[in-house]
């Protein structure tokens, strides 16, 4: 017994092609509807578009994560290396100049 009333709008030409099935297969446009919605509901839910494009893009980060952590430590050497260069060159410049105080004296 069905006991809730479900109201869709849908064009003419769609109303006329539910009306013409369910007469040639002897069942109300309910019956129908109800049966479609069954089976659409009973069908596993497919896959969004952005679970399909996590397919295909996750296998290429999860290979290119590795070169990237590598690049980055690299990066990350190099960077403390220049910074070490840098402080022992003014280190050096401060201990080659002159002090203005000796000279003005």
């Amino acid at each position: 017994m069905q006991t809730e009333r479900v109201t869709f709008l849908t064009s003419r030409d769609h109303k006329a092609a539910l009306d013409a099935y369910a007469a040639n297969n002897g069942q109300s446009v309910g019956h129908v509807l109800r049966e479609a919605a069954s089976q659409y509901i009973a069908q596993p839910s497919s896959k969004s578009e952005d679970e399909q494009v996590l397919e295909i893009v996750l296998p290429v980060l999860e290979e290119a994560l590795p070169r990237m952590q590598a690049d980055l430590e690299a990066m990350r050497r190099d960077i403390a290396s220049a910074r070490a260069a840098i402080a022992k060159s003014l280190d050096r410049a401060a201990r080659s100049e002159p002090d203005d105080r000796k000279v003005a004296a």
